[in-house]
Parts: C-alpha cells; structure tokens; sequence
C-alpha cells in the first residue's frame, strides 16, 4: 500500500482531476481485500452512501497504544478513499490520530471539493469514526 507521502506527491504530480480519480480507483485496487468475517454491522460505518467497513487493531494495551487499520468498500472510488484514510491514519498512536483530522488533508489536495456531497460526508464520517475510536483507546 503506498504511503501518505507516496499518495501526496503523486496528487502534485498529476494535473487533471480525471486523473486524480483514476489514481484514487487504483489506490482502491491496492487494498487488501477484507475478509467477509470482518463485514460486519459493528464495523459498518455509518453515514456513507457506499457500503464502508472499518476495523482497528492496536499493538499494545498501553496507555497510547499504536493502531492500525484495515478497510474496505463496496464502491471502487470510496475503496480508494478508504485507502488514503488508511494511508493517514494506520501505523500511529492513539493520541497521534485523534489530534489529526485527515479532511485537512483531503482539502489540501483539493479532494473534498471534488467528491459529491454524499461521498465527503461519507469520507467524514469515516474520518470522525476513526478518531473517536482512537480518542478511546488514549483515554483507556
């Protein structure tokens, strides 16, 4: 799976908005697919118009442990969108993640503005999700 940095420079690299969404479907295809065992309503996130599945992991039961995350979609460009969320988020602590808002980073490359409204709130929702449960696992 390519980096955050990876993501961002190939963003700056490419002009037309075409092919942004070309590279976000084939983010998409580089992601793992996730088992249907772990499609469940519990890791359904909700607010997206796609069918989105989140799951967390974290490495340690410390008090900021390290987390990561697997993700999937039913849809090939949300799929690349739950990628570059992985991309932000997977691989950082706990404390890192809910002080880091990825929508920042979506308007930086001029994303957000790009997606439907339907697909930005869905990407909000995801990044909303993931944050919350990170601001538990800190506080544990």
């Amino acid at each position: 799976m390519a980096s955050l940095e990876q993501i961002l420079d190939d963003f700056a690299f490419l002009d037309e908005w075409e092919d942004r969404y070309r590279y976000v479907i084939e983010l998409g295809k580089q992601l793992p697919d996730l088992p249907d065992s772990e499609k469940t309503a519990e890791n359904k996130v909700q607010g997206c118009a796609s069918q989105v599945w989140l799951v967390s992991h974290t490495a340690d039961t410390g008090t900021d442990p390290l987390m990561t995350f697997d993700g999937d979609s039913d849809a090939h460009i949300v799929r690349g969108l739950v990628a570059i969320v992985l991309a932000v988020y997977s691989g950082k602590h706990a404390s890192e993640i809910a002080a880091m808002d990825a929508i920042e980073i979506f308007n930086k490359i001029g994303l957000v503005e790009h997606l439907s409204s339907q697909r930005a709130n869905g990407l909000r929702s995801m990044v909303k999700r993931i944050r919350e449960e990170a601001r538990l696992r800190a506080a544990a």
